[in-house]
Formats: C-alpha cells, sequence, structure tokens
C-alpha cells in the first residue's frame, strides 16, 4: 500500500469537499442551476481576490490569462516594461513578442527581486511604456516580488498599467487587488485554490478596462469584453469547464469559512517552517531574502544533483515536490506548502527529505530539521 504526498507548486493536494462535488453528476451551462452556481463563484472570487471587480474565468491554464492580459490591454508596437527573474517572468517576453509588443526586459538574477527603484527609473525616462509585467510570486524561484511598492509607483503614471501574475500567489501570500491598486491580476486553479488545472482568472480595475477600449490586438477565445459581459449575466462565453466551476464554489466556501487572513497566516506559518527545517539541515534557501510563503526554493547540497533529490523522493517515498528549471535544473528543489496542506504534511516532507538527503551521502544530524519544524509549528 503507497500514500502519496504532493508538496509541489501546482498542482496541490485537494480536499475531500472539492473531490465530492467534482464528482456530482453533470449540469448543463445555460441553466438556472449553473448561473446560480456562477452567482456564488463571482461572489468568491471578489472576496478572494479582495476586489470589487469582475474576475474573468477561463477554461485553460494560467498562461491563457498571462496571454489575454497582454493582447486585450495593448497595442502592436507599445512597450511593455517586463521583470526577468525566472521563467514565468521570460513568458510574458515571449507572449509580448508574440503579439508585436515591444519588451523592454528588466533582467534580475534568480533568486532575487526586482529593485522597484528599477522600474521607477525606466518609466521616468520612457514615459511611452504603457504596461508592466511582474510575476508576485516567481514560482521557479520561490522569489517575492515586491508588488506593493512597484504598485505604488507604477500608479502615478496615468499612461501606465501594472500586470501581477498571481498565479502561485493569489490565496497564499497577501495581494489586495484594490488596497494596493493593481490594474490586472491573473491566478490559476491548481494553486492555493485547491482545484485541479483547467481555470484560469484575470480581474481588471477601472483604469485596466480604460485600456481594453484602446487595445487593438487580435484576440477571439481571450476575448474580456465578451467574456465580462457574460458574466454579469452569470453565463460564460463558450462552453466552461462546467465540473471545475462546481468544485470552485466549493472550494471558495472553504476558503471563506476560514477566513482570507487565517489562511494567509496558516502559509505564512508553514513556510516558516519548512524554512528553518532547511536551515537546520544546513541548506540554502535559493531566495535567502526575498522568499515567498507559496513555495520554498532551496539550493541543492554541494556534489548532489538536485533533480536526484526529487526522483529518489517520488520513487522510494512517495512525495512528489519540483525540481529547478532551466539555469536553476539540477541547482534546486522546491517544496511548496500552498492549498490543502497542513502542518502534517510538512513534517512528512520534511523526513522524506532528510532520508533521501541521507542515502545521497549528505551529512547531518538526522531529524535535526523535523525538530526545527515542530519548534516553529507548536510556537503559540
Amino acid at each position: 500500500m503507497k500514500k502519496h504526498y504532493l508538496l509541489a507548486p501546482g498542482p496541490t493536494p485537494i480536499p475531500p469537499e472539492v473531490l465530492q462535488a467534482l464528482a456530482r453528476p453533470i449540469v448543463h451551462h445555460r441553466t438556472p442551476l449553473y448561473e446560480g452556481i456562477l452567482q456564488e463563484v463571482r461572489e468568491g472570487l471578489k472576496y478572494l481576490f479582495q476586489t470589487k471587480s469582475e474576475v474573468l474565468i477561463f477554461a485553460s491554464s494560467g498562461t491563457g490569462a498571462m496571454e489575454g492580459a497582454v493582447t486585450n490591454t495593448l497595442c502592436a508596437g507599445d512597450k511593455a516594461l517586463v521583470v526577468e527573474g525566472g521563467k514565468f517572468g521570460e513568458r510574458f517576453t515571449q507572449i509580448c513578442r508574440a503579439y508585436g509588443v515591444k519588451p523592454i526586459v528588466i533582467p534580475v538574477e534568480w533568486g532575487q527581486a526586482v529593485d522597484p527603484a528599477v522600474i521607477e527609473k525606466t518609466l521616468r525616462e520612457d514615459p511611452s511604456i504603457k504596461a508592466v509585467f511582474t510575476q508576485a510570486t516567481e514560482t521557479s524561484t520561490g522569489v517575492l516580488h515586491p508588488v506593493k511598492e512597484i504598485a505604488a509607483l507604477v500608479s502615478r503614471h496615468p499612461g501606465t498599467i501594472l500586470v501581477v501574475d498571481g498565479i502561485s500567489h493569489v490565496g497564499a501570500v497577501e495581494l489586495p487587488m484594490d488596497g494596493w491598486k493593481l490594474d490586472v491580476v491573473i491566478c490559476g486553479s491548481q494553486k492555493a485554490l485547491m482545484l485541479p488545472p483547467g481555470l484560469a482568472f484575470a480581474a481588471l480595475s477601472d483604469k485596466a478596462w480604460q485600456f481594453v477600449e484602446r487595445s487593438t490586438l487580435p484576440r477571439f477565445y481571450f476575448d474580456f469584453k465578451k467574456e465580462l459581459k457574460n458574466l454579469t449575466q452569470n453565463q460564460s462565453a463558450y462552453t466552461p469547464a462546467i465540473s471545475l466551476v462546481v468544485g470552485l464554489a466549493e472550494s471558495l466556501k472553504l476558503i471563506r469559512k476560514e477566513g482570507l487572513e487565517n489562511i494567509l497566516a496558516r502559509h505564512a506559518r508553514l513556510a516558516k517552517a519548512t524554512r528553518a527545517a532547511m536551515g537546520a539541515l544546513g541548506l540554502q534557501l535559493y531566495a535567502p531574502r526575498a522568499y515567498s510563503d507559496a513555495v520554498t526554493a532551496v539550493l541543492a547540497p554541494r556534489g548532489i544533483d538536485g533533480q536526484k533529490v526529487v526522483k529518489i523522493l517520488r520513487e522510494k517515498h512517495n512525495l512528489t515536490i519540483a525540481g529547478g528549471q532551466d539555469r536553476a535544473k539540477g541547482k534546486i528543489f522546491r517544496l511548496a506548502h500552498m492549498g490543502y496542506i497542513d502542518p502534517s504534511d510538512i513534517i512528512a516532507g520534511i523526513a522524506a527529505v532528510e532520508m533521501t538527503l541521507k542515502e545521497l551521502g549528505y551529512q547531518f544530524e538526522l531529524g535535526a530539521g523535523i525538530k526545527a519544524a515542530m519548534e516553529v509549528l507548536s510556537a503559540k
């Protein structure tokens, strides 16, 4: 008998209540029953995003919302400032280029956060820049970018909007859309929302909707105006992922029941325990100063391939985590603590990491990581 553990930064574990909702008999999406479910979902998403704006829903991965955030707000030839500090920052650059938007890249060393002063200087020198694209949590590195500070400076530029990738962030780490004056926030279902992959979300400020009116880039499925018109009637422009929306209604109920403030505190506690455990094992964080409470990226010990850590954890301990991507491949491994995760999951994950590192010949005091994590988790 094997019990599998999932501590990867997406997909994440799914609560039993949501699994049961996903298994309900299918309903038709052009019926009052589905419209009632979607009405609940609309209000729940506003609570989660902390916004008065509608949160658009698409049947896609989060990348669909990333693409839509470009194609619905910009025009060919527009300039966009892109924070590139990992694989997903690079994705925004690639999407911009695919649609004729001119990306001005701010290169950030992987494992480091962007300096808001660099963004401010660039916007001051070139007021024609129409958008700033950044991640809140850069999933590939575990970095937390200073979105609040970035938003404060972008808000002083009426001709520029801030687009925030919150796919691995919304519901795990603080990101109040209206309170911080964020213009576009996107998210995905398979992270802190505790659902399977397949839904993407995008919320826009009044300022961003003005950019939608001037945008001339081609789009069809990811048409924000078309989707907003249908959403306000508790419908979707095209056939939705019905079962996922039904599951979403249940996950949003769980989020409201726990309370967003408590959820963020839980994530912070689990992340702190994970970081304490890695430090007690003599391991260094890949993002030592700007770390996210959604995912912890850890430098593999010298001489040990981080991909081997991932492989042994999966094959011998039935624990799925994530390795490094691109230039970080083999150098790091990533432990997520977002969504339906509790202290017991973290302790089990740390124990498996310790056994794996011991097998790979790394020298440390066995149990040191577990002890450090338990001290954090048991503190009042």
